[in-house]
């Protein structure tokens, strides 16, 4: 498959649901899921930052992760994200390294 079938066949992320009768969400309307994606991306990027990485959302719907010497990878949601970002960093991705912990404990404070 093409990468442009790839961005234009994507369904869209639970993480974006709609109002809609018998389902719960806080984004009653656009722009509270915008609010919302905006939020994910905030908190995505300070998480990545300990590892050189940015993410980026291109479009409303698909996320561009670039490292520091100019690698990207496309993908369609953030549950794709972190299988990405662990291909993307030498040493590897491991949420319960103590010092990646420690990085993030200094984050949230």
């Amino acid at each position: 498959m093409c990468a442009l079938c790839g961005v234009l066949g994507a369904d869209d992320h639970w993480t974006s649901a709609v109002s809609r009768p018998g389902v719960y969400t806080r984004n009653e309307d656009r722009v509270s899921r915008r609010r919302e994606a905006a939020k994910r991306l905030k908190i995505a990027n300070a998480v990545l930052q300990t590892r050189r990485l940015d993410l980026r959302e291109w479009q409303g719907g698909t996320y561009i992760l670039s490292n520091a010497t100019g690698g990207t990878r496309v993908f369609q949601s953030l549950a794709h994200m972190w299988p990405e970002a662990e291909a993307m960093v030498s040493s590897g991705f491991d949420p319960l390294d103590a010092g990646f912990l420690q990085k993030i404990e200094e984050i949230a404070s």
